[in-house]
């Protein structure tokens, strides 16, 4: 096939969009197909980025085993309000992430809660290689970002462990099928890079990433810890008064 003219261009352009339309993301089976409203293989080396309404549950899987997804949110209406990953550490008193863990903004306003993790091998300690913070650029730039509003990420599908003596080791992967779910609580542009660990060299293998409409799920407590409960607070407080301040 020839890309020499327009007619060999664009046959060209539609066998590729077959050919990843083949390739993407099996659904979860629990999911109605009619609430999805992003759904994407990204390749190794590769970046992607979705704005995500508030009450979208998101999807990551490692289909092939080795998948390193560096993890970034920006509020998407507020841009300057963005994922903090001392405050995500800190105000749970815990550096391992697990399900029920809030990834928190700066404003201590809960972004996204994790609700489900068949991995427990993730990182939030070392930030983003460099290639990842590339990745994590060109997504950016796509919503109007600079390369200085790129800042630390969690990275998921690679753990990360602290030793007696404060020295980090690598706990590698989960294997094939693992697979993490957050809660979008506030409105977010996701911005993804599958890229090799910056303590882990290990190419990585292609990520899954699928969202769909489950608003119902804010209704649930998906952690009882009272630091969490107070940031969703937080959170449903600051979302409710803006949205009197536009209906207003």
């Amino acid at each position: 096939m020839t890309t020499a003219d327009t007619s060999g261009a664009r046959a060209h352009a539609r066998s590729q969009a077959a050919a990843a339309a083949l390739d993407g993301p099996d659904l979860p089976t629990t999911v109605d197909s009619a609430t999805v409203t992003f759904a994407q293989r990204v390749p190794p080396g590769g970046y992607t980025n979705a704005v995500l309404g508030r009450g979208t549950r998101v999807r990551l899987s490692d289909p092939f085993g080795a998948a390193c997804a560096h993890l970034l949110l920006v509020r998407a209406e507020s841009p300057w309000e963005r994922l903090n990953v001392a405050d995500t550490v800190k105000v749970p008193w815990q550096a391992y992430l697990g399900a029920g863990h809030p990834l928190l903004s700066d404003q201590g306003r809960v972004l996204a809660t994790i609700v489900a993790d068949s991995s427990g091998h993730h990182d939030t300690l070392c930030g983003p290689s460099p290639a990842a913070r590339q990745g994590l650029r060109l997504a950016g730039v796509k919503h109007g970002l600079e390369p200085r509003d790129i800042g630390p990420t969690v990275s998921l599908f690679r753990g990360v462990r602290v030793e007696h003596d404060g020295a980090l080791r690598i706990s590698g992967g989960a294997g094939a099928g693992a697979a993490v779910e957050l809660l979008v609580h506030l409105p977010v542009t996701l911005l993804l890079a599958n890229a090799e660990h910056p303590l882990d060299p290990t190419p990585p293998t292609a990520l899954d990433v699928v969202a769909w409409a489950a608003p119902a799920d804010l209704a649930v407590t998906h952690s009882s810890d009272p630091e969490y409960l107070r940031a969703v607070e937080n959170t449903e407080r600051d979302w409710h008064a803006r949205t009197l301040e536009v209906h207003a």
